[in-house]
């Protein structure tokens, strides 16, 4: 959802906006900024099932979304390839066992008459161009050590046998048949959660690596294969917890002849709070700072003991914005939901995983709701076009019972000025901001709010 922010840093002596906590007093601006290129705005998964609703409803949700005026205009968008866990059925594209060449594979029905629909009517309604990156959960059930698409099994052999040769073209022949299909990508993840999946329900789709063998797959097989395709797609790694960094990065990005074909480090949000950002987050850019990171998956609702849907939580909204808020001050270049839309369930899911999603369909009323998540998304993938900078925010005073989440980012064109503001507190917190350029605003975030302020820079 969020933009990719580009890898391309810069120091500027612009002097940044500031915060002014209650108090006497406004901050100093500081003085040389590290400035962030922003690519695409915030997105979703398309369902691996497709629109959960599969009735009127999804032309409603459609009209719904096309305008410009309610429509958060996500712009980066994650597509399982395969069958995910919130796909209706486990299954692949190349079922025939030891087609080492693929010359069977194909596309499923959940491809060429849900998902390509799906992707070219939201270009479509788009007034900004979409970025799409791809994740596989699992390779066939021959190419796997436990012999089925479920479950939790490695791939066969090691890096450069027939095994990881056949997997790598697998990743291209999914471009090639998207592409003739008008459908581009601009990245592929190696492997959706090629770890924390080892404590996910026992069949849950996977392919097990280390951060050892993902560097050796990328290095031999999917790299290359990749760079001689017609195709211009770069390589995600990790796409799992912040847990494993900075030191999965180290070792795949530390041999620069596999860096070479990786465009960054993708995030799952799951386990952050055992991490802190700066420790992990943030090492990784210090030591890799021409590698984005992007946040490839988030989700409320997982591990509920109660309801993985519910409807009009506020606080699940509130988790959204200080995620994005938190992971956009440590370098993070883009933030992506799970699923655009699922049922009164969280579902469907084969596995019985069920979550929470920012709209929810009830088929048995044929009608759809959008969830605070929904809305808080919408206070950055609103306001945060291609090319717009993350800047820096200095706060005059520190408040333990008033201290404010922000961000500051400007435009493309460096003359609108953005800023985000979350107060968590159960109470008013009255603040200001100060532009140099500009001057000074006075406000009060009211309490568990998020508020974005805007203004034209001279």
């Amino acid at each position: 959802m969020l933009p990719f922010l580009n890898k391309e840093w810069e120091q500027n002596a612009w002097a940044p906006p500031s915060v002014e906590a209650p108090g006497r007093g406004r901050a100093k601006p500081s003085g040389q900024l590290s400035l962030l290129s922003a690519g695409q705005c915030r997105g979703a998964v398309v369902p691996a099932a497709g629109c959960p609703c599969g009735s009127a409803c999804c032309g409603e949700m459609r009209r719904s979304t096309r305008s410009h005026a309610t429509g958060i205009e996500y712009n980066l968008v994650r597509l399982p390839m395969g069958c995910s866990d919130f796909s209706e059925r486990p299954y692949s594209y190349a079922d025939i066992p030891h087609d080492y060449e693929l010359r069977h594979f194909k596309l499923a029905e959940e491809d060429t008459r849900m998902k390509i629909p799906i992707l070219h009517r939201a270009s479509a309604m788009s007034k900004r161009p979409l970025s799409l990156y791809a994740s596989p959960w699992t390779a066939p059930a021959w190419m796997k050590s436990n012999g089925d698409i479920r479950g939790k099994g490695s791939l066969k052999g090691q890096a450069g046998d027939k095994y990881h040769r056949a997997w790598a073209s697998y990743f291209v022949k999914f471009l090639d048949e998207y592409a003739k299909r008008n459908v581009t990508f601009w990245a592929v993840t190696a492997q959706n959660e090629p770890l924390a999946t080892l404590l996910a329900p026992a069949k849950l789709p996977t392919v097990i690596f280390t951060a050892v063998q993902q560097r050796d797959f990328i290095l031999r097989n999917l790299g290359p294969a990749l760079a001689q395709s017609a195709h211009r797609t770069r390589i995600i790694i990790l796409d799992d917890q912040r847990i494993h960094l900075p030191a999965w990065a180290q070792v795949v990005l530390g041999n620069a002849s596999a860096a070479r074909y990786v465009a960054g480090v993708g995030v799952h949000w799951y386990l952050d709070a055992l991490v802190p950002a700066r420790s992990s987050l943030e090492a990784t850019h210090r030591l890799f700072p021409r590698h984005l990171l992007l946040y490839t998956e988030a989700c409320s609702g997982f591990l509920t003991l109660r309801f993985a849907v519910a409807l009009g939580c506020w606080e699940r909204g509130d988790r959204y914005s200080h995620s994005i808020l938190s992971v956009l001050n440590h370098f993070v270049a883009g933030w992506t939901d799970w699923n655009l839309a699922l049922d009164l369930q969280g579902g469907p899911n084969w596995v019985r995983n069920y979550v929470d999603s920012p709209i929810i369909v009830d088929r048995s009323k044929d009608v759809f709701y959008k969830q605070p998540m929904f809305y808080h998304l919408g206070h950055f993938s609103k306001f945060i076009p291609e090319g717009s900078r993350r800047v820096g925010l200095a706060s005059s005073r520190k408040c333990p019972l008033c201290d404010l989440e922000h961000v500051a980012l400007l435009r493309p064109d460096a003359r609108d000025g953005r800023g985000w503001g979350m107060d968590g507190f159960p109470w008013d917190v009255p603040f200001g901001i100060s532009d140099p350029a500009v001057g000074f605003i006075e406000a009060v975030a009211p309490a568990n709010s998020i508020q974005t302020y805007l203004w034209r820079r001279q």
